[in-house]
């Protein structure tokens, strides 16, 4: 996690290829510290409860330490004043005591991301213990002989909440250790917690059915289950889960128990788990709810201990320090007041009206350039719109009804392929004479299904396309025998090249079609460029790539635009009889980064000499000449991106429902203070609240539609 104050999005490091004329930006940002004018403004901050506060208890039981808002304190074990050890913009969580109680870990972003630090008991002589940058850290528990720190390594892959795995650093430093290996990118481990005699390391895993992260995961089967691996072995077993899971894991300090949690119903609550017979027993009903359905990074509840006689648990609930007998079960709370100044920086605030008459779109989509460079057609709010380059005002392309998308343009520039839909009708595709005055578009395929992509052959004979199975949205109907397609662009019969594949297009005589496998942004981690001949035979692999989303050919294959995290690239396209490994940051051969942020709707020019893209309403291009020194004509140097592009200013009137509605019997919490009408009437007309009060207060309009809400 990033500091406090802001998220800073933009810390990634950008390291460009060899060929790439850009200097690399080593000035590291300071979290405590940020360069820019953030308007922080300092505030009292006074409380005696927080929320999901970590917390640990010293081995000689005279002290608590606890996190609060990212800053870390240390108190009295009977309660009373906290005295911050750690506090500022850095985000520093999660304190553990030493075995011998002189000094504390934390997790803290100070050094620009999530790592394990140090610290006397004190506060003082801080020092970093590991430091990673891409797979960081959380959760660290000391081994019993105060050498070492296991953590939460997290690792992300598809989907970027990812899992973790356990890995152990000596307090000095280094790269550490492997313990654990996570069985997927989705389900978590997490929560280490060692044995008093450093045999076993227990923890935290997801062992929810199916193998990937899910969102509607059912806490009272089993999501988690606590497992302990054994130091000396190597092996790991399963110690406790079942209905309602088991988290959090904390051995006492005689080793004989194991506290934890699970819910129970709606619950969750506090176990203790004896270790010899297996025997379980709830303990505390009260706490918060644990976050075992959630990807719970920094733990599925806080952090707390046993007291060092093995009494009681002290641990965060409802906002308080709570200290429970395990004997008796009787609850006391140990009382804490924080009184800190901390920086807290403005919020930027923008002022957005509720409704404007205009629209301007953001979304621009599926953009192509016409071969003569002078008009763009794209999609924008389901239709396709054209726009005489640089300055032209958009308009529609046609007048259909149907939703439009995914134009391609012939060769010679004189018609348009694209595809529609209709909830009725279903899909279709289309192609438009764009020289044609008063053309009208014309019908080309007769089976009904999801069509996609379309794309016309150099000789504007044939079109290749995807038919798409079948999906929640569209439905299922007409989906059968999916995958990539040709047929003439006049219409026909249709001829199914391979039953996988998107994106297909035909190389530069129209002999074979390239496609992408491996899905866009979703679908597999590595994704190909492949061909095949019209009939689906020889099939190559040209290139894949690991971080890739979309992959584009050159019309005279020699260049190959691909974005790679959201950002574009072009790189030369080296024909060796074998599948070359597509990267950004390949020294193995000529490639760019020619988008200065992000990218999509990556398109060539018909003679593969230009490149272009959109990003929000702004449209790009880029010479590859301005890009690469060895190519003839390139200036001296070599041009940073463009960051500013043409406005693609298409503007539509908003919509606005018709007529007036009446809202009757309603209770309205209005925003007049605490002003709560039980029996009121609110009336809408068009988009805006035309009278609200009370039903002896209100005249109902006649053109009104009533809707009874009593009870609502």
């Amino acid at each position: 996690m990033l500091g406090k104050s802001v998220l800073l999005s933009l810390l990634t490091l950008i390291l460009f290829p060899a060929f790439s004329q850009d200097k690399k930006d080593d000035k590291k940002w300071d979290v405590a510290n940020p360069e820019g004018n953030w308007n922080f403004k300092e505030v009292q901050l006074n409380t005696d409860e927080g929320t999901w506060m970590n917390l640990d208890v010293s081995p000689d039981g005279k002290e608590i330490v606890f996190d609060l808002l990212g800053d870390i304190y240390l108190m009295p074990a009977s309660g009373g004043e906290a005295r911050a050890l750690r506090s500022g913009l850095p985000f520093e969580v999660q304190p553990r005591f030493s075995p011998d109680g002189k000094q504390i870990s934390f997790t803290s972003d100070a050094g620009g991301g999530d790592n394990i630090w140090i610290m006397k008991r004190d506060g003082s002589d801080v020092k970093q213990v590991t430091k990673e940058d891409f797979r960081l850290l959380n959760n660290a528990v000391w081994t019993p002989d105060g050498n070492y720190l296991v953590a939460r390594k997290h690792f992300t892959s598809e989907r970027s909440a990812g899992a973790g795995e356990m890995w152990m650093y000596h307090i000095s430093g280094g790269t550490g250790l492997q313990l654990t290996k996570r069985k997927n990118d989705q389900q978590d481990v997490n929560e280490p917690c060692f044995s008093p005699d450093g045999q076993y390391l227990y923890y935290s895993e997801d062992m929810y059915p199916g193998g990937f992260f899910q969102y509607n995961k059912d806490p009272n089967s089993q999501i988690y289950v606590i497992k302990r691996y054994d130091m000396s072995k190597g092996e790991t077993i399963t110690v406790t889960g079942g209905p309602g899971g088991a988290i959090r894991p904390q051995i006492s300090h005689d080793g004989k128990r194991m506290a934890f949690i699970r819910r129970v119903r709606e619950k969750s609550v506090l176990f203790v788990h004896d270790l010899q017979t297996g025997v379980e027993r709830p303990v505390y009903d009260d706490l918060n709810k644990d976050q075992q359905e959630a990807w719970a990074i920094f733990g599925t509840y806080p952090g707390y201990n046993w007291t060092p006689d093995d009494q009681y648990i002290v641990i965060w609930a409802k906002g308080k320090i709570k200290k429970i007998s395990v004997a008796s079960l009787a609850v006391s709370e140990i009382p804490f007041h924080v009184s800190n100044t901390i920086k807290i920086a403005e919020a930027l605030h923008f002022k957005n009206k509720a409704f404007d008459d205009l629209l301007t779109s953001k979304a621009i989509r599926n953009a192509v350039t016409s071969p003569d460079g002078k008009l763009l057609v794209f999609n924008a709010m389901g239709f396709l719109w054209k726009k005489n380059l640089p300055d032209g005002k958009p308009t529609r392309l046609t007048s259909s009804a149907d939703l439009e998308y995914e134009p391609s343009f012939s060769k010679d520039g004189t018609e348009l392929v694209y595809v529609t839909w209709n909830d009725e009708q279903l899909g279709s595709i289309y192609k438009f004479n764009i020289k044609t005055r008063g053309a009208r578009p014309t019908k080309i395929t007769t089976e009904k299904a999801i069509y996609r992509t379309p794309s016309f052959s150099p000789d504007r004979s044939k079109i290749v396309f995807v038919k798409e199975e079948g999906n929640d949205h569209q439905g299922f109907s007409y989906t059968k025998d999916p995958g990539v397609y040709w047929m003439p662009s006049s219409g026909g019969a249709m001829k199914r090249v391979k039953n996988e594949g998107e994106y297909p297009v035909f190389n530069l005589d129209g002999s074979r079609v390239y496609y992408q496998t491996g899905g866009y942004y979703f679908g597999e981690l590595t994704k190909a460029l492949k061909s095949v001949n019209l009939d689906g035979l020889d099939e190559r692999t040209i290139v894949t790539s690991k971080y890739a989303n979309r992959i584009i050919p050159s019309p005279d294959e020699k260049w190959i635009g691909f974005q790679q995290l959201h950002k574009a690239y072009v790189a030369a396209m080296p024909h060796t009889g074998q599948t070359i490994d597509l990267d950004s940051k390949s020294t193995s051969y000529p490639v760019s980064q020619f988008s200065k942020d992000a990218g999509i709707s990556l398109h060539w020019s018909s003679d593969s000499k230009k490149i272009y893209w959109t990003l929000g309403d702004e449209y790009f291009g880029d010479d590859l000449k301005d890009r690469f020194k060895f190519i003839e004509g390139a200036p001296d140097s070599i041009p940073p991106p463009d960051t500013v592009g043409i406005r693609i200013d298409l503007v539509v009137k908003a919509n606005v429902p018709s007529g007036r509605i009446a809202f009757k019997g309603a209770r309205i919490i209005t925003m007049e203070g605490n002003e709560v009408i039980d029996d009121g009437v609110l009336i809408v007309y068009r988009n805006r609240i035309e009278a609200i009060g009370r039903a002896n207060e209100i005249t109902i309009p006649d053109d009104a539609k009533i809707m009874d809400v009593a009870g609502k």
